[in-house]
């Protein structure tokens, strides 16, 4: 989806992320992310490993998921956010938005590295 991000002030095309509530476990936030963000909900959720975001100075983990079996079911979305409807790509559209620069989102970039590489593995 795209999502207006004020530090960089403009639209970036990125998958859905959010924050883990207290006590939250990843892939809850995670099927719950999917739903506010996208509108949908995944039938299976599968780990794809995580990654620290800028531990020089900050404790931000994400954890990154591929999600299969998708059907509709929205949640409401933040207050605070400013999403457009969600944009679907195949992983070579993806691999050639990263390379031209329309996809400039770290985690973006970080979980299709994952999802390539796992495709490569099957």
């Amino acid at each position: 989806m795209r999502q207006y991000r004020v530090p960089a002030a403009r639209e970036l095309l990125e998958i859905p992320a959010g924050t883990l509530e207290p006590g939250e476990e990843p892939m809850a936030t995670a099927h719950r992310e999917l739903r506010e963000e996208t509108g949908y909900a995944a039938d299976r959720l599968e780990p794809l490993g995580g990654t620290w975001m800028s531990p020089g100075f900050c404790s931000e983990y994400i954890h990154y998921f591929l999600a299969t079996g998708l059907r509709p079911s929205p949640l409401p979305q933040d207050e605070d956010e400013r999403l457009s409807a969600p944009v679907a790509l195949r992983l070579d559209e993806v691999l050639a938005a990263i390379d031209d620069g329309t996809i400039a989102d770290a985690k973006t970039v970080v979980a299709t590295v994952l999802v390539a590489r796992q495709q490569d593995s099957t």
